[in-house]
């Protein structure tokens, strides 16, 4: 497992969940994998109350199956929740970006500008984690320009790993990689002040995994609910 520090006043329990998320969905922790709470806790070195705490909370996600006396094991990928996940989430980034390009004041998009940057540099140089990260700092960016990062914290403490572990696999999978051309279409459109095109740019980025789903099958088959 990949695990990085603990982040200032992080407490144990949104530690272990950060850290068992993060292994999700990059696949250290692979579909089907069983989880020992003792070696996660020794790993992370944390007692075991914390860990059986944020296990529990990704079984209520439907990502873990608590198993009485035998552990815990990340469950096959759903696409039905796949989608879900997708869905919540475009209906509200959709409403986020609205709301982006609605704002009167000026704004400051250089942060944007910057991760597109470095989107580039790593579509050159393959790290799929690290497009990932950047991708997932982009979105949040737009939520932080909307004043809206509450909202952003609810989505990714919910349905969101579903989506997030299809995205992971199709950023190791697909070679003719999209994502820098979407990133640019929705902020450029949002430059622009033009909502409706900048939700359609997200729209098409969020419908990416769609057409990416036979070549992640092909490459993951055993990761899969049917």
């Amino acid at each position: 497992m990949d695990i990085p520090s603990r982040l200032p006043k992080e407490n144990a329990r949104e530690y272990a969940i950060r850290i068992l998320k993060s292994n999700i969905i990059s696949l250290e922790l692979a579909p089907g994998s069983v989880i020992s709470e003792n070696e996660i806790a020794s790993q992370l070195g944390l007692s075991r109350t914390p860990v059986r705490e944020a296990l529990i909370e990704l079984g209520k996600a439907n990502i873990v199956e608590i198993m009485p006396q035998k552990g815990s094991r990340v469950l096959l990928i759903d696409y039905s929740l796949v989608e879900e996940s997708r869905f919540l989430r475009l209906i509200l980034e959709s409403a986020i970006i609205k709301e982006v390009c609605e704002l009167k004041e000026p704004q400051d998009y250089s942060i944007l500008q910057e991760n597109l940057t470095l989107q580039e540099f790593y579509l050159k140089n393959p790290s799929p984690s690290k497009l990932l990260e950047l991708d997932n700092q982009f979105h949040r960016e737009l939520f932080r320009l909307a004043n809206k990062m509450r909202c952003y914290q609810w989505m990714i403490d919910g349905m969101e790993i579903h989506f997030d572990r299809v995205r992971s696999m199709s950023l190791s999978t697909i070679k003719d990689i999209k994502i820098v051309e979407d990133h640019k279409a929705i902020l450029q459109a949002i430059q622009k002040k033009n909502a409706s095109q900048a939700v359609a740019a997200v729209t098409k980025h969020f419908s990416r995994y769609k057409i990416d789903e036979q070549a992640i099958r092909t490459k993951y088959p055993d990761y899969f609910l049917s």
